[in-house]
C-alpha cells in the first residue's frame, strides 16, 4: 500500500524519512500543537507552497525548462476563486465555476508559453516568461473592474468553511472546531493528494522520459521521444498543479491582490525554496517549503529576543536588530548552499546512501 502511495519513491535514508513524518504530523496536527492564528497561518503557507514548489519542480527539476510565469498561474488559480467568489456569491458553485475557468485559462496559457520553449533558447525563454508574467500582473493591477486593481478582492466562502460557523459549542483540546479549522484540513487533504498526484507523475514512464529530456534533449529525440509532446506536457501539467495551489491561497486567505499571488517575489521564493529543498526531489518541495517559511515568519522573533539578551554588547545586539532579519535570512541562504549544494534532500539521500554502500561492504 505505502509502494503504491509513494510510487516507490521512498526517502532512501532514515534521517530524511524520520524528517518527512516529523514535518507530516507537525502539519497534520498543527492546530492542536502550536496554537495561535500566526502558527496556522504559516502552517497553512507550508502547505500552499509546498504544492506551488513541487509543480516548479516538475518543469524545472525534472523537465530542465526554466521558467519565471509560474507566479502567474499560481494568480490566476486564486483570481479564479475571488472573482467567481465576489461575483456570484458565497456558494460551492461559484468556487467550481472559478476553478474550472481558471484551469482552463491556465491551460491554454501553458500550452501557448510551452510551445515558445521549442523556439528560443533556454535564456530567451526564461525572459519571455519573465516578460510574460510581468504583463500579466500590469494587467491584473490595471483591470480594476474585475480583479479589484491594487486593492485586491476580498469575499466570502461558503458558510461550512466561515470562521464564524461553529460544528461544537465547546472547542477540543483547546482549539474551536469552526469552519476555519475545516479550512485548514480541506488545504492539508488536498496538499497530500496533489503531491501524491506528482510523486505517481514523476516516477512514470512519462516523467522518466522528462528526466531523460532533461539529461540529454537531443539524444531523447534521437531514440524516437517527441520532447516537443514531453516538454509541452510538462509545461502543462507544472501550470495546473500551480492554478491548484493558486486556488488553494485564495481560499485560506479569503482575499487576493496582485502583491498576494502575483509579485516576482514570490517567484524568487519558490526558486529559493527549490533550492534549498532539492531540485528534482518533489519531497524538496515539503522539507525546503518548511524551512524556509519557518525562518522567513519567525527569524525576526528570534532575532529580537537575542538582541535583547544580547543588550550589554551593543555593537552585538546592534547586530542581532529584528531590521536585519532579511541579511541573516540571506546568511543562511548561503550556508544552505554552501553545506547542501544538492539540496537538503540530496545531501540527507546521498548520506544514505553512502551509509547503505558501507553496511554492503561490511
Amino acid at each position: 500500500m505505502l509502494n503504491r502511495l509513494l510510487s516507490n519513491d521512498f526517502p532512501r535514508s532514515r534521517v530524511l524519512a524520520v524528517l518527512l513524518v516529523v514535518l507530516l504530523v507537525a502539519l497534520a496536527f498543527a492546530p492542536f500543537i502550536f496554537p495561535g492564528v500566526k502558527a496556522l497561518n504559516v502552517a497553512a503557507k507550508v502547505l500552499i507552497f509546498t504544492v506551488l514548489v513541487a509543480s516548479f519542480d516538475l518543469l524545472l527539476g525534472y523537465t530542465g525548462i526554466v521558467s519565471f510565469a509560474h507566479t502567474m498561474f499560481f494568480g490566476i488559480g486564486a483570481y479564479g476563486i475571488a472573482i467567481s467568489a465576489s461575483r456570484l456569491g458565497p456558494t460551492w458553485q461559484a468556487l467550481a465555476v472559478g476553478l474550472v475557468g481558471a484551469m482552463a485559462l491556465s491551460f491554454v496559457l501553458a500550452l501557448l508559453v510551452g510551445l515558445f520553449s521549442l523556439r528560443v533558447k533556454a535564456i530567451f525563454f526564461a525572459m519571455i516568461t519573465l516578460a510574460v508574467a510581468s504583463a500579466f500582473l500590469t494587467l491584473a493591477s490595471q483591470l480594476s473592474a474585475f480583479t479589484g486593481g491594487e486593492d485586491g478582492l476580498t469575499f466570502k466562502l461558503p458558510e461550512l468553511l466561515s470562521p464564524s460557523f461553529e460544528f461544537m459549542d465547546e472547542p477540543f483540546l483547546g482549539v474551536s472546531v469552526d469552519g476555519r479549522l475545516l479550512s485548514y484540513y480541506l488545504l492539508f487533504a488536498v496538499a497530500v493528494v496533489l503531491v501524491l498526484a506528482l510523486l505517481r507523475i514523476v516516477n512514470s514512464p512519462f516523467g522518466r522520459v522528462l528526466q531523460a529530456i532533461r539529461e540529454n534533449e537531443f539524444r531523447a529525440e534521437a531514440i524516437g521521444y517527441r520532447v516537443v509532446v514531453y516538454r509541452t506536457t510538462s509545461s502543462v501539467l507544472s501550470a495546473l498543479f500551480a492554478t491548484l495551489a493558486g486556488a488553494m491561497l485564495a481560499l485560506w486567505l479569503r482575499y487576493n491582490g496582485p502583491d498576494t499571488s502575483l509579485s516576482f517575489e514570490i517567484m524568487i521564493d519558490v526558486l529559493l525554496i527549490v533550492v534549498i529543498g532539492g531540485m528534482g526531489t518533489i519531497y524538496g518541495a515539503l522539507v525546503g517549503a518548511a524551512l524556509f517559511l519557518v525562518a522567513q515568519s519567525y527569524l525576526q522573533d528570534l532575532l529580537r529576543l537575542g538582541s535583547e539578551a544580547a543588550s550589554s554588547l551593543p555593537w552585538l545586539s546592534t547586530l542581532l536588530s529584528p531590521d536585519r532579519w532579511l541579511l541573516w535570512l540571506g546568511i543562511l541562504f548561503v550556508l544552505s548552499i554552501y553545506y547542501f549544494p544538492a539540496g537538503v534532500v540530496g545531501r540527507l539521500r546521498a548520506m544514505g546512501h553512502g551509509v547503505a554502500k558501507v553496511g554492503i561492504r561490511t
